[in-house]
């Protein structure tokens, strides 16, 4: 069982800067895989950044160019560096984790932007 807390939500402005940190039970040099999703109101979650233990990344699309994934094991956090923020990003963030092939669930974070 592995426990994530997510922090760092909240309002802001569009075009300004929020991180999101994510922080495990588990130490970081055993999970597999960290990775940030979102839902928006009445929309599926949505995949918006992974990070493997080896060093691999993905960021979304949707994202690329204004978001960060970042990881450190030692701290067993994952990080989310939201730059450029546009009302389209308004959504409640989650974290993952995947440990042992079963993946977990943190409790989510709202970020909300407003024009």
């Amino acid at each position: 069982q592995v426990r994530l807390v997510e922090s760092g939500g909240g309002l802001v402005q569009a075009g300004r800067s929020l991180t999101l940190s994510c922080t495990a039970s588990e130490s970081g040099f055993n999970i597999a895989a960290m990775s940030w999703y979102r839902q928006a109101p009445e929309k599926q979650r949505e995949l918006v950044a992974l990070t493997q233990r080896e060093g691999a990344s993905y960021i979304a699309n949707s994202v690329k160019g204004r978001f960060t994934i970042s990881r450190d094991n030692a701290k067993n956090s994952v990080y989310l560096q939201m730059n450029a923020l546009k009302p389209e990003d308004t959504a409640v963030y989650f974290c993952n984790a995947i440990f042992q092939a079963k993946g977990y669930w943190g409790q989510g974070t709202q970020v909300t932007v407003s024009s």
